[in-house]
């Protein structure tokens, strides 16, 4: 059998509040191993599970791999709103007035992601 992703780990400087806001992001949970000031904090979460992990470099460039997020509850605007309140910030906004395209937010941290239509949005 291949190799399979048991998480997807992302260096910050402050493991358990970005996992804190993508714990809310994705409606997961921290697990109850970790604290605040905790090197390391693990969000559990249907599909994924994602790693913080503290280092002492701050980020720089932009990227190379990110987060698309597919709303399963509310529209694609509902969740850019949501996702805003919860500290994200807008990057870049790709929608489109025909309904089509998506919204670049960064976290906290300055980590990109991508929010696309929901499904019922893309059925419709």
């Amino acid at each position: 059998m291949a190799s399979l992703v048991r998480h997807v780990t992302f260096d910050c400087s402050d493991a358990y509040a970005l996992a804190t806001f993508w714990a809310q992001a994705l409606d997961g949970r921290i697990t109850d191993e970790d604290a605040p000031g905790d090197p390391e904090a693990l969000v559990e979460a249907e599909g994924v599970g994602v790693l913080f992990v503290t280092v002492p470099d701050p980020k720089t460039v932009k990227n190379r791999v990110h987060f698309d997020l597919q709303p399963q509850d509310r529209t694609r605007d509902e969740e850019v709103e949501r996702l805003l309140r919860l500290g994200a910030t807008l990057v870049a906004d790709h929608r489109r007035p025909d309904g089509l395209g998506w919204a670049t937010l960064a976290d906290p941290e300055g980590n990109e992601f991508c929010v696309e239509r929901s499904a019922l949005e893309r059925a419709e």
